[in-house]
């Protein structure tokens, strides 16, 4: 149903991983400015209603905990519920049997529009086989976002650069754990990941730190989650000078805040590689397991940015959640000299723009 002047109500959703909401944020915003009549409404995890910094006026955000719609029963009391939005198009841009069953009731009870993403997955098992040759860079996810929006006749050129536009996030509520930036080069690192296909081995990491933090004008700021990381850094930061602990200091939003300060964010193929890219951060990113070729790269991210191995049997996993079949992780095997390189450099290419 077109609603009055023409204007239309998509709904739109995906519920999990962190770095795929943050994914979703350029091509939303870009999407909201581009159509500016329509009214876009996301539906998501409560807790990522933290990423939608300064969002176009007509793109809302609805938080729900999925834990109170299990089932199918669950599932089509969520949709009696946004179906009250009264609809004009569904946007499914996860795919998995939570969405394929809530976009099934909207096309059969409210005769509502629908698309859904195509995660191309059968090129993706392909790609990460062990005999294959052809290492072909993939489609990006991206690019497989906005696809959903052309099939809705929405097509759109994505323009985004920051969350915080041509500016930096405020930072002042920070000042407790955060000093002055002064004439600092301030390097996020983000050592965690998910899974053990994408950590690059933390005594490696800790050599990083120790070949970056004697250099003058370097203050290191560690990024992560959870009791076990913290307890990691924290003993990190008590043995090497000009580190901070930032694990536990504030949420999403706080971390985006600072993460547009960073002259830098090196990371893995993580959430933390995103939300540098939300935050118009340069990250240098470290690949094992996993590629970019698989889709994934942070939006605006450098290609030239990512550090990996050239090895036949990489990219052996998609999400990095399969153990190595040689049991040792030798796609992780990079020298620390290496990583503190482009580090420095990197931090003296920003200096002199």
């Amino acid at each position: 149903m077109v609603q009055k002047n023409n204007t239309k109500t998509i709904l739109i959703t995906r519920f999990s991983a962190v770095g795929d909401i943050a994914m979703t944020i350029p091509l939303l915003y870009s999407l909201s400015e581009t159509y500016p009549a329509h009214r876009f409404i996301f539906v998501s995890r409560e807790r990522f209603g933290q990423f939608f910094i300064n969002k176009p006026q007509n793109l809302d955000f609805i938080g729900i905990n999925t834990a109170n719609y299990k089932g199918l029963h669950g599932l089509y009391r969520l949709y009696r519920e946004l179906s009250e939005l009264k609809p004009d198009a569904f946007a499914d841009l996860h795919d998995v049997l939570r969405t394929k069953i809530l976009r099934t009731y909207f096309r059969l009870f409210s005769r509502t529009e629908v698309a859904y993403i195509d995660k191309g997955r059968k090129e993706k098992r392909q790609l990460i086989k062990p005999n294959n040759k052809n290492k072909s860079a993939l489609k990006s996810t991206f690019e497989r976002y906005c696809d959903v929006f052309t099939r809705l006749n929405m097509p759109f050129t994505p323009d985004f650069s920051s969350l915080f536009g041509n500016g930096k996030g405020d930072i002042d509520d920070l000042s407790a754990t955060i000093p002055p930036k002064g004439n600092d080069h301030w390097i996020g690192i983000a050592p965690f990941a998910r899974h053990n296909g994408k950590i690059y081995p933390l005594d490696k990491m800790e050599k990083v730190v120790e070949l970056l933090s004697g250099r003058e004008h370097i203050k290191l700021i560690f990024f992560g989650n959870g009791p076990k990381e913290e307890k990691t850094i924290n003993n990190w930061c008590s043995r090497y000078p000009n580190t901070i602990s930032f694990i536990g200091k504030s949420n999403f939003n706080g971390e985006l805040r600072l993460i547009s300060r960073l002259d830098a964010m090196v990371c893995m193929d993580s959430a933390n590689m995103h939300m540098a890219s939300l935050a118009g951060t340069p990250a240098i990113s470290i690949w094992g397991a996993t590629s970019p070729l698989a889709g994934f790269l942070g939006w605006k991210q450098d290609k030239e940015d990512c550090i990996e191995l050239p090895l036949e049997c990489r990219p052996c996993s998609i999400f990095g959640n399969k153990p190595c079949r040689f049991g040792d992780y030798r796609c992780m095997d990079i020298p620390p000299q290496t990583i503190a390189d482009k580090i420095i450099h990197k931090t003296e290419q920003n200096k002199n723009r």
